[in-house]
């Protein structure tokens, strides 16, 4: 967590982001602000909710500080980048880049949101390093997150694309 500090300013976020990272390690049946909030001992997830939404954090800034810091635990002379994409399956259409789609998760057409991870592998382990969502069409401009003029799939995701060289061993 003290990796990441900087990247979050509002000054009651940096303890709940700690709260909010150990609850998404926890062993919980479902993962959601709700669920995050009570497990971390608060009486709503109004604080939970306002980290995700509204709070000051810079995600590709936190994105690029653990990559450098699973490249300095997981480091090898072999090591390998895997693309992976996947779908997670959702009941309504409430979240954002959901659709009727394949997704090999359920080997069926469904109410899906697919994502494509990269993840950095070598013999001591592996780490996902980054991460874009697939916004179908009729998503773009819909609510703030959204992308405006993406037609669709973007054929160069960002994900592939990072921001920042990686780090020399």
């Amino acid at each position: 967590m003290r990796r990441i500090a900087g990247t979050v300013r509002a000054c009651r976020t940096p303890p709940r982001t700690g709260k909010f990272v150990r609850g998404l390690l926890a062993d919980l049946p479902r993962k959601n602000c709700w669920t995050i909030a009570e497990w971390a001992g608060e009486a709503t997830p109004d604080g939970m909710q306002h980290l995700l939404e509204r709070a000051k954090w810079d995600a590709d800034a936190v994105r690029d500080d653990l990559r450098v810091y699973a490249v300095d635990r997981l480091g090898a002379e072999q090591a390998a980048l895997i693309v992976d994409e996947t779908g997670d399956v959702k009941k309504g259409q409430a979240t954002v880049g959901v659709q009727r789609q394949y997704t090999g998760t359920a080997g069926t057409i469904e109410n899906a949101q697919a994502a494509v991870y990269l993840v950095y592998a070598t013999e001591r382990g592996h780490a996902a390093v980054d991460r874009e969502l697939y916004l179908p069409a009729p998503h773009l401009g819909r609510g703030p997150s959204a992308i405006a003029g993406r037609p669709g799939w973007n054929p160069t995701p960002r994900a592939l694309r990072p921001r920042r060289s990686w780090p020399q061993r």
